[in-house]
């Protein structure tokens, strides 16, 4: 009777199998490196909008602030205007402040869309590609191509 043993792998199997352990170790170094740069380009980005935001939104508020001013000036002209008539000055005053206003308005809308796409600054593309990555490792089966 003979018995069937398993046969030792030779040299040559075993290199191979090393040869591609060490691929697969590399490619996954390498696709770690990729996802962490893909992260760091993304957050990156993010935190410029909200910079940029958050310099509208100062522009804005100093158009505000700017604005309210113009309007107190302009109220002190027309209580002048009321106890002492003359010329009609603080028409001016109350033009310029809601042009200031409307300035204001516009800076706070794009301040706020700018807010709205930078935040929260975390990268979801490498987020979402690595979780591709480990479903695809996890895979029991290939996925079928139709």
């Amino acid at each position: 009777m003979a018995v069937n043993a398993p046969k030792p792998p030779d040299d040559r199997e075993t290199a191979a199998i090393a040869q591609a352990l060490q691929d697969v170790s590399e490619k996954a170094q390498l696709l770690v490196r990729e996802e962490i740069e893909l992260a760091k380009t993304e957050v990156a980005g993010k935190v410029k909008s909200l910079a940029r935001g958050a310099i509208v939104g100062i522009a804005g508020g100093l158009f505000a602030v700017v604005g309210m001013l113009f309007v107190l000036i302009g109220c002190a002209w027309l209580i002048w205007y009321e106890i002492f008539p003359g010329d009609t000055f603080f028409w001016g005053f109350f033009v310029m402040a809601a042009i200031l206003f409307l300035l204001g308005g516009l800076a706070a809308f794009l301040a706020l869309r700018l807010f709205k796409k930078g935040s929260p600054p975390k990268p979801e593309l490498a987020m979402q590609e690595a979780q591709r990555i480990r479903a695809t490792v996890q895979s029991p089966e290939p996925e079928k191509t139709i």
